[in-house]
C-alpha cells in the first residue's frame, strides 16, 4: 500500500515581484494562462484530504500576488489541513499577516539568502528586497504568527552561512532551513556557483554541529546526504539519531521526492519536486490519488533497488536516496546516482 504524501508544496502562482537569480521557476510579474482556477484549486484540496492530512505548503512565485490565496488558505483550514505559507517577505504588512492568520496559516517561511542588504539583493534582484524583507518579519512577529528562514547555498553567500543562522536567531525565527543549490529554472544560470561536493561535506557537517548550540530548528533541504553524515556522526560520537516524523520539524530521510513529499505546479502539475522538472501527471486531468500512487516516476522513485551508480551500491541510500533533481539536471536520468556525494559505499 502506498503511503499518502506527508507534505506537498503547491505552487498557487507563477506571477513574483522580484526576479531571483536562483529561481526555480523562473517566475516573472507575467501569469501563464492555465493556472488553477479558485475552483479547481479547492477541489484539488478536497482530493488531497480524501489521502490524509499533509502539511499543505503554498508557494510561488510569490503565492502573495494570488488574490484567492486567502480564500485558498482558509478553505484548506477548514479540511483539516495544516498551512504554511512560502514568501520573500516584501509583500508583508499589518492587514497581510492578520489576513494569513485569519486563514489558519500556522507558519510563514521568509527566504534570506544573503546576511547584509547587498548580498541578499543580488540574489533577489531587486534593491531595497533585503529591507523590505526584514519590514515583512517585523510585520510577521507583531502578528503573532511564527516564522522560519529558508536559505540557498551558493559560492556566492557560503562564507555568510554562519551570520545568516545568528540573524535567524536574533530576529525570532523558529527554524532555519538551508537548500543546497539545484541548477534548474532561472537557477540553471548558476550551475557554475554551486559549491564543490567537498565544500558540501564541510557546510553540512558544520551544519550538524550547529544543532547543538542553537535552540532554534535546523533542517538541510535537498542536501540528502545530511541523513547519511548524521548516522556517521552519532556513530562516531556515541550517540543517537533523533528522527522526528510529524509537523515542522519532521526529519525522516534525504530526498522526499515521490515518497512522501510533491510538489504541484500553478496549472495542476505534479512533480515529485519543484527542482525536479519531471510530470508524473496533471490533477485537471487526473485524480491526485491515482497520480500519487499510480505513475511510473512516482514508483520509481519509491523503489530503491533502481537507484544507479554508487547509490545503488550505498547502505545509506534508504536514508539518504541523493538528489533526484540534480541527478536529473547533471545526466538527465532521475535515478542516477548523486553527482555531488563524495562518499564512495564498499
Amino acid at each position: 500500500m502506498v503511503k499518502p504524501p506527508r507534505l506537498i508544496a503547491w505552487e498557487l502562482t507563477w506571477g513574483c515581484n522580484l526576479a531571483c537569480v536562483h529561481c526555480r521557476g523562473s517566475s516573472t510579474s507575467e501569469i501563464p494562462e492555465g493556472e488553477l482556477s479558485t475552483s479547481e484549486a479547492k477541489h484539488f484540496v478536497d482530493e488531497i484530504v480524501e489521502m490524509g492530512d499533509p502539511i499543505l505548503i503554498l508557494t510561488g512565485g510569490e503565492p502573495l500576488v494570488r488574490k484567492d490565496v486567502y480564500e485558498i488558505a482558509r478553505y484548506a483550514t477548514d479540511k483539516g489541513l495544516r498551512v504554511a505559507l512560502a514568501t520573500n517577505g516584501t509583500l508583508l504588512n499589518d492587514d497581510v499577516v492578520k489576513k494569513l492568520k485569519d486563514a489558519g496559516v500556522q507558519r510563514v517561511s521568509i527566504s534570506i539568502d544573503g546576511s547584509s542588504a547587498q548580498t541578499h539583493d543580488d540574489f533577489r534582484g531587486v534593491p531595497g528586497a533585503f529591507e523590505s524583507t526584514m519590514r515583512g518579519i517585523e510585520y510577521l512577529k507583531n502578528g503573532g504568527l511564527g516564522f522560519q528562514i529558508n536559505t540557498t547555498i551558493t559560492k556566492r553567500n557560503i562564507d555568510e552561512i554562519p551570520a545568516i543562522l545568528e540573524l535567524a536567531t536574533e530576529i525570532g525565527a523558529e527554524a532555519h532551513h538551508i537548500f543546497l543549490l539545484v541548477p534548474t529554472g532561472r537557477g540553471k544560470e548558476l550551475e557554475n556557483e554551486e559549491i564543490p561536493p567537498a565544500e558540501y561535506e564541510r557546510v553540512l557537517n558544520w551544519f550538524y554541529d550547529q544543532q547543538k548550540h542553537v535552540k532554534i530548528q535546523l533542517k538541510a533541504t535537498c542536501a540528502p546526504h545530511y541523513f547519511r553524515i548524521m548516522r556517521q556522526r552519532a556513530k562516531r560520537e556515541g550517540t543517537e539519531v533523533t528522527v522526528k516524523t510529524h509537523g515542522y520539524e519532521a526529519m525522516t530521510r534525504g530526498c522526499l521526492g515521490g515518497i512522501s513529499f510533491c510538489f504541484v505546479s500553478s496549472t495542476g502539475d505534479v512533480q515529485p519536486c519543484g527542482y525536479l522538472p519531471v510530470v508524473a501527471g496533471n490533477v485537471k486531468e487526473k485524480s491526485f490519488r491515482e497520480i500519487w500512487e499510480d505513475s511510473e516516476l512516482f514508483n520509481d522513485l519509491r523503489d530503491y533497488d533502481k537507484l544507479g551508480g554508487k547509490c545503488g551500491k550505498c547502505s545509506y541510500n534508504n536514508v539518504c536516496g541523493g538528489c533526484r533533481a540534480r541527478a536529473y539536471a547533471a545526466t538527465g536520468d532521475y535515478m542516477a546516482e548523486e553527482p555531488y556525494c563524495i562518499y564512495n559505499p564498499r
